[in-house]
């Protein structure tokens, strides 16, 4: 069961281009606020008129410097306000933006400017300055790099780096010679044109620079919003890199579509705290996000009263029995609203701003499968979260749940002018004005991921008779074990997330005589539970390997045992005892494990899982 198609042309309030959008949305909200950075302990607003002055200024810049029509630049920094006036602008001045996570290497940096022939690049501070240097001689294409942050740098000297401050003044006096030219470069936009590039996370090789249309663009501005209503004024916090195309769809493109304002987040360091003060009315999330939240809470349970127990004990039981009708697409009984109410007032609003959450209208989780579990406990804080899926070759939203088509377990029917079906074996494929182009520079795979306008999503699910999407797992993740049984890792590893105590987990068993797994523990919430206990450790490594720590893993592992069939628990167990971070070549940009190569990097420690076995 798809939804209604979208009429063609495709627009959004009249535009077909995200330049020719981007100039209505600043000439119609003038000085209102588009964003918000804090600067010296002060949350500062940058209205739309000075979103576009900034992104007109560097985007003249870069064609006071050369930009022509389909150059690529490229951006290497956290997110903050400069990285989005250089997305946009480069975009209005005809070039294809193109995001590098701030967390890859000076090699990965060289692979990605080379792969797409990047022109300009845009720089966060000396850190990342230092990566270009260290492969300066590698990377022909490039013709300028642009700093941000200029701090540490006021001696340095080269003809082939300029301060952004430097980038707008030229900008400024080209479009003073040149008072016609963005409009024109804004007109000369098609919808078919190459607008951004965004490179795969590379779990089974190189990464490939996935090619994104200005109608893939503003298609799924208007598709997405079946799942994500947003309202002008709706607040919201980017914090995710936003190389990733569900936060550049979420902080760039839906700001655009709906008027919304975004919060950048001070560092990674400070996100919670900066989730506070904002507290934003609208949020998106990767699972791991969702699963902090609520282990912190877990763990901050132990340390309360009996009597601060036994309220949120009774609080979030009286939200269940709510969260289920209104689950169900029920309206709760009155009697049962009013309980809840004082439950809320009570307590679980208290809940609710810890996390900085009491604001919010909605949350969404995508990129990655997530517990049901997870989603029906935010459901009883009082908190609608709906779950959206898809991927970087759709741009986006594919299928998601909302208030009107919600099934705990599944990620919802197809988005408006989606089409969603199985093939033969089993696997997602997808249909519509938001399938990419293809992969730059890689027909061959760009012929296999996308047959007959058909998006190969790699993807294993089911379709019910009402149209709603189950993901099982991804094709080559499938577990077959010497027994001859299919196994889906991933509803073991979501409930094994579950437990505030692990952090990620991947079951091990393809051909093997039973599953098992390597944990990765959360370090905080394991060091807390190792010092109230008593238990002496050093360093994360002696930490993994306390006696106590194994046990308490072992027991978690043992409650998610309980909920499958025999042949589906885990037998065995080892803990990678290195803490690992986004800059580890085993986990991806948003916190995953790559299963694949934990498999072969890890291979000695699950083999000694079997030798006894």
């Amino acid at each position: 069961m798809n939804a209604p198609v979208l009429q063609q042309p495709i627009l959004r309030d009249g535009h077909a281009t995200l330049p020719g959008l981007f100039r209505h949305r600043v000439h119609e909200m003038g000085e209102r606020v588009a964003m918000r950075e804090k600067e010296f302990g002060i949350w500062k607003p940058i209205s739309w008129n000075e979103y576009g002055r900034r992104a007109r200024a560097l985007g003249l810049g870069l064609v006071s410097l050369g930009l022509q029509r389909g150059d690529v630049v490229s951006i290497l920094s956290e997110n903050n306000k400069e990285w989005i006036y250089t997305d946009v602008g480069a975009i209005c001045a005809g070039g294809v933006a193109c995001g590098i996570y701030p967390t890859d290497s000076a090699n990965q940096l060289d692979y990605i400017v080379n792969n797409s022939a990047t022109k300009f690049l845009f720089v966060e501070n000396e850190e990342q300055l230092d990566k270009y240097l260290a492969i300066r001689d590698r990377v022909p294409s490039l013709a300028k790099v642009v700093v941000y942050d200029m701090e540490g740098l006021r001696d340095f000297a080269d003809p082939m780096v300029i301060p952004i401050d430097r980038l707008y003044e030229l900008g400024a006096a080209y479009d003073k010679a040149h008072p016609e030219e963005w409009d024109k470069r804004i007109d000369a936009a098609e919808p078919e044109d190459l607008m951004i590039l965004i490179y795969t996370s590379g779990t089974t090789g190189p990464p490939k620079g996935a090619m994104l249309s200005h109608r893939n663009v503003i298609f799924q501005m208007s598709a997405s919003e079946y799942v994500l209503e947003v309202h002008e004024g709706d607040e919201q916090i980017c914090f995710l890199p936003l190389c990733h195309i569900a936060e550049r769809s979420f902080s760039v493109h839906r700001p655009l579509a709906s008027k919304s304002i975004i919060n950048f987040v001070e560092s990674p360091e400070t996100f919670a705290e900066n989730l506070r003060e904002v507290s934003p009315t609208i949020m998106f999330a990767v699972p791991r996000i969702w699963e902090r939240f609520y282990s912190a809470i877990a763990i901050q349970l132990k340390d309360a009263t009996w009597i601060g127990r036994l309220a949120y004990a009774w609080a979030i039981g009286v939200g269940r029995k709510r969260a289920d009708h209104t689950m169900d697409g029920r309206r709760p009984p009155a009697a049962l609203d009013l309980v809840y109410r004082f439950a809320n007032w009570l307590v679980l609003r208290n809940v609710k701003r810890v996390l900085g959450l009491d604001r919010a209208r909605w949350i969404v989780t995508g990129a990655a499968p997530i517990a049901p579990d997870l989603i029906r406990w935010y459901f009883a804080l009082g908190i609608d979260m709906f779950e959206v899926y898809g991927q970087t070759e759709n741009c986006g939203v594919a299928t998601g749940t909302n208030p009107k088509s919600l099934k705990i377990g599944t990620v919802g029917v197809a988005a408006p002018g989606t089409e969603v079906k199985l093939s033969p074996e089993g696997e997602i494929l997808l249909k519509g004005p938001h399938v990419f182009i293809g992969y730059l520079n890689q027909p061959d795979k760009t012929a296999e991921t996308v047959k007959d306008g058909w998006l190969h999503t790699g993807d294993v699910g089911v379709i019910d008779n009402q149209g709603f999407v189950r993901i099982t797992d991804r094709m080559k993740d499938i577990i077959i074990t010497a027994g001859g049984k299919n196994i889906t890792p991933s509803e073991i590893e979501n409930q094994l997330k579950f437990s505030p105590y692990i952090s990620d987990a991947v079951v091990i068993g393809d051909r093997r005589k039973f599953l098992t797994a390597l944990i990765m523990i959360d370090h905080d919430n394991v060091a807390k539970f190792a010092q109230d206990k008593g238990v002496p450790f050093s360093n994360y490594a002696s930490l993994c390997r306390a006696q106590e720590v194994q046990d308490l893993i072992g027991g978690e592992i043992d409650k998610v045992n309980r909920q499958f069939a025999r042949v589906e628990t885990i037998k065995k167990f080892r803990l990678i005892d290195t803490l690992l971070t986004a800059e580890d070549e085993e986990l991806t940009p948003t916190m995953k494990l790559k299963r694949k190569l934990v498999n072969k990097k890890y291979a000695p420690l699950i083999d000694s899982m079997y030798k006894e076995g």
